[in-house]
């Protein structure tokens, strides 16, 4: 959850910006939602009323639930070839064509 400093200087104003998602695509837009409604709710209220936002915006940029699923298909799909299930030619997909993209 992000605070606000201690003592405002120019130089907390100037290296403040250096710590957000604003840069990446990908959670961007999540963090300035999140940021918008805790700016609204203030930081106590926000916790409770923005809870939805905030655990969206960490989902994106830990990705925690993304790896856990990620791990999960790839236990399966070696126990699948362990067991016989499967064979090495069919543990995973042919990748794309080079000039796909």
């Amino acid at each position: 959850m992000p605070i606000s400093p201690f003592l405002q200087t120019p130089f907390t104003d100037l290296t403040g910006s250096l710590i957000n998602h604003q840069t990446y695509d990908k959670c961007g837009e999540m963090e300035m939602n999140m940021m918008d409604c805790l700016e609204a709710y203030g930081a106590e209220r926000g916790k409770k009323m923005c809870k939805d936002l905030v655990d969206d915006f960490n989902e994106c940029f830990t990705m925690h639930k993304q790896l856990k699923r990620f791990y999960a298909m790839r236990t399966e799909r070696m126990r699948q070839y362990w067991s016989g299930e499967r064979k090495s030619e069919e543990l995973y997909a042919p990748p794309p064509r080079v000039d796909a993209y």
